[in-house]
């Protein structure tokens, strides 16, 4: 117990001191120290090889947080405090970029629909809200565009198109896709911001064909689709930063691996307790059987 009480306070008093206070010697006290570390040197070297092989193996993509969930579901038990000093100690750094910064370009108000959505980024079940943009990706000297449809409830990407222009037909894609794998409902919420391909005829009688109620972020507030932001910065930050695309055969080959084999089904998402969209959805569709 007298060595136990040394090592506690070792960063506060000198151990010949703590020695003489307690009346016990400084080398039994290293051996005893010695003795404890061995065990704990080995686990440290094991979870460390096991936070290595799992930060690659995700491709650089996941952090400590996403790590330690990984460890504890592989019978390693660890702390998330733990995870990140390892990572800090070997120089382990998850792809991470810069906010999404908003440039508001020139639109005009028709075919403008009510903010339903008013920030509310939660849903409870599959098929009540979803939400649409557009992003870019630049391939040789050019650039592609990716539409995209995700379902709130589990962050699921449950449409996408990409193409080399982003007219009506590119978003039209993404939403056709969306609505032959789901049953869109009634009154399903579909959000998007107010380009001109979300207010075209086309997209609008899509919408109503299926009775899907349209909401449209406010003017110049790009935090109105938060959540499609927040998907479209992952993508880049660990997909497209790290590779570069000659052709836009390349760069659909490689959003299709991202979106359809990592993020919809591996990739694990705080806002489902850390586990995958589709993992998520499967567990509670099994909740209601």
């Amino acid at each position: 117990m007298k060595y136990a009480y040394i090592e506690s306070l070792r960063c506060e008093h000198t151990i010949t001191n703590m020695c003489k206070w307690l009346d016990v010697s400084r080398p039994g006290y290293y051996c005893w120290r010695n003795r404890l570390q061995g065990p704990r040197k080995e686990r440290r070297v094991l979870v460390t090889r096991a936070v290595i092989e799992a930060f690659h193996q995700f491709n650089m993509r996941y952090g400590a947080p996403r790590i330690a969930v990984e460890l504890n579901e592989s019978d390693i038990p660890c702390s998330l405090n733990h995870i990140a000093e390892i990572m800090r100690e070997q120089g382990l750094r998850a792809r991470n970029g810069k906010r999404f910064k908003y440039q508001p370009s020139p639109e005009a108000m028709g075919h403008v629909a009510d903010n339903l959505l008013a920030r509310d980024f939660t849903a409870q079940r599959p098929n009540e809200k979803w939400v649409s943009d557009i992003t870019y990706i630049q391939a040789g000297d050019n650039w592609v565009y990716l539409a995209v449809v995700m379902d709130l409830f589990s962050r699921q990407i449950i449409g996408w198109a990409m193409d080399d222009h982003m007219k009506v037909d590119l978003v039209l894609e993404a939403f056709n896709m969306a609505v032959a794998k789901r049953e869109a409902q009634p009154g399903l919420i579909l959000h998007s911001d107010r380009g001109v391909q979300y207010r075209a005829w086309e997209y609008q009688e899509a919408l109503e064909s299926y009775e899907i109620q349209p909401s449209m972020s406010r003017k110049g507030n790009c935090w109105d689709n938060a959540a499609m932001e927040s998907f479209f910065s992952r993508l880049k930050v660990e997909l497209v930063y790290a590779e570069e695309y000659a052709t836009l055969t390349e760069a659909y080959s490689s959003v299709f691996e991202y979106i359809e084999v990592f993020y919809n089904r591996v990739r694990r998402h705080s806002a489902n307790d850390y586990r995958s969209p589709y993992d998520y959805e499967q567990q509670f569709l099994a909740q209601c059987a």
